[in-house]
């Protein structure tokens, strides 16, 4: 099967600041891959450069055999990529189900199989945006991105700052796209374990380049290695059952 993203020898940044620095990296359909790193190495960045939000100043991005540069930002949600960026950017004078039909595309995520994800967002349909706890923010935005019925889903620390409880909600969701559905996702997660549990594939960065890559499970058994690149120790997420 050919590789859907191809990054070679990437190089991006903001103005002239360079944050990737000859960046590689390949994934198929149906993967799923942990970006993992520690805080100012460029997995946000990587993600913002997919989405035209970061310049990309050399190497090549090739999605689905097409040169990724060639779409403008505006394009690559038709081109198949959905983001989910750290601030969510939910609409706040929408209510629930207003966010999620606004971006709806034809596919096979519908609002019934969002809310079957996300039971959360169909109690809360009728609320506005602004109302929402940031546990059920987050989920709106997932629900959003889906709605698209991206071929790749970008998740940008979906677990930053939530509540245990949210946080559980979140993973098992997660595990449901990619073990039920295929949905193949880039997950960038500061929770180490839980990233790898959620993954059948991870990726290190380290000062802009990818310096390492392993099948999550294998990872998972052996976390010590990660420590002299993601500092697994000051990022070790709670095993869930």
């Amino acid at each position: 099967m050919a590789d859907m993203l191809v990054l070679d020898d990437v190089v991006a940044g903001y103005g002239e600041a360079v944050v990737l620095d000859r960046c590689s990296l390949a994934m198929r359909q149906g993967e799923s891959l942990a970006l993992l790193g520690r805080n100012g190495v460029g997995k946000s960045t990587l993600l913002a450069t997919l989405m035209g939000q970061a310049r990309l100043i050399s190497g090549a991005i090739r999605w689905m055999d097409t040169d990724l540069a060639a779409i403008a930002p505006h394009g690559r949600v038709r081109a198949g990529l959905g983001w989910v960026p750290q601030e969510r950017e939910i609409f706040s004078t929408l209510t629930v189900e207003e966010n999620l039909a606004v971006t709806a595309r034809p596919g096979n995520w519908s609002l019934a199989r969002v809310y079957g994800l996300f039971p959360r967002l169909q109690e809360r349909r009728t609320s506005w945006g602004n109302e929402l706890s940031g546990g059920e923010q987050q989920m709106l935005a997932i629900g959003r991105a889906l709605m698209l019925n991206p071929r790749l889903l970008l998740l940008d620390e979906p677990l930053e700052g939530l509540a245990p409880v949210l946080v559980e909600e979140l993973c098992a969701a997660v595990e449901m796209m990619v073990r039920e559905e295929g949905q193949s996702l880039v997950l960038v997660e500061q929770h180490v374990e839980q990233a790898l549990q959620l993954t059948g594939r991870c990726a290190v960065l380290e000062r802009g380049r990818i310096v390492h890559v392993a099948d999550s499970s294998t990872q998972l058994a052996d976390l010590a290695s990660l420590d002299q690149w993601v500092g697994v120790r000051a990022h070790r997420g709670k095993i869930r059952p």
